[in-house]
């Protein structure tokens, strides 16, 4: 098939984008000159890059219109850093860069559309979060995932679309960012460095990008009805102490982390956790990797690649 994967540079993008050329499908990337492309170096000879601004309403039909994606997988996003904190730039990446992407593939004709929400849609629940609760975003970057999330389901809705978007929570694992929690408290302790960190009892519902990466592909063969939401998530949460405390028992000889060093960058809740009986009954799908399978597989990993992760990054 004809893929297209925004925000192929980040995380779960380039994982997603290795999966599909694994598969032998024909993948299509948007970057920008600045991006930063460590994660798909070895990949580039086998993608067609394109230079692209989701902002750029012009540049994205254009584009749109040469490429003639059957499917769209769009991961690209912005602000899920604490220093990513400029309001308009938020808005006009998630938000609008998302309905620019969406109006220019609905003229073009497709298979399938998936859009990335986050956890962050929600804001602070009492209970696991389900895709039918309130929307209560406590960031900028909340509001502005809830609103892209809200635009595909009404466009969907309205012009019987298939397309779908998957609320991620909190996914780990090889080729993470630096500056989150796994790779940086993993990267310093395999150095003999005390990771310094926050909250020890700051909870999250942590899943493996094995199981992330394979929910999307159960979009490509499954049945997908217009607008549907789905969280992606391992349906169970775990706090930092918990998960810190499994990475240094897979470390050996580690140095202690230092707790309360950093500052929290939201309101903590109680439970972050996500349903995830609607995405199991709609697509078949659920989580495989328990959080020490998932972490013992990142820390190996991250043992060949350190070079990718080089000294202390705040978190």
């Amino acid at each position: 098939m004809r893929i297209l994967v925004t925000g192929a540079t980040g995380f779960i993008g380039a994982s997603l984008t290795r999966r599909l050329l694994h598969d032998g499908h024909e993948v299509h990337i948007f970057t920008r000159l600045e991006s930063n492309r460590w994660r798909l170096f070895d990949l580039l000879p086998h993608l067609e890059e394109h230079d692209l601004d989701l902002r750029d309403a012009d540049r994205v039909e254009m584009v749109i219109n040469q490429v003639r994606p059957e499917v769209i997988f769009h991961l690209a996003t912005y602000g899920g850093f604490a220093y990513q904190d400029e309001t308009s730039a938020i808005i006009c990446s998630n938000f609008n860069g998302t309905i620019n992407l969406l109006k220019a593939c609905i003229r073009g004709g497709f298979e399938l559309f998936v859009n990335t929400g986050s956890s962050s849609e929600y804001g602070i629940k009492s209970e696991p979060m389900r895709e039918s609760d309130l929307l209560e975003p406590l960031n900028d970057y909340g509001v502005a995932k809830a609103a892209a999330t809200l635009y595909c389901r009404s466009e969907a809705v309205r012009l019987k679309l298939p397309v779908v978007t998957y609320r991620l929570f909190s996914p780990y694992g090889p080729w993470d960012d630096p500056k989150r929690l796994i790779p940086y408290t993993l990267s310093m302790l395999l150095r003999k460095e005390s990771p310094r960190l926050a909250n020890p009892s700051a909870v999250r519902d942590f899943i493996f990008i094995d199981d992330v990466i394979e929910a999307y592909m159960r979009a490509l063969t499954g049945s997908i009805a217009p607008g549907e939401i789905y969280n992606v998530g391992s349906g169970r949460q775990h706090s930092i102490a918990e998960v810190v405390g499994i990475i240094c028992e897979l470390v050996e000889g580690v140095t202690n982390p230092c707790w309360g060093v950093r500052d929290m960058q939201r309101p903590e809740p109680a439970i972050w956790v996500a349903d995830v009986r609607k995405i199991n009954g709609a697509l078949d799908w659920t989580p495989s990797i328990a959080l020490k399978e998932g972490l013992a597989r990142t820390a190996e990993w991250m043992r060949d690649h350190m070079e990718c992760y080089p000294g202390d990054k705040t978190i």
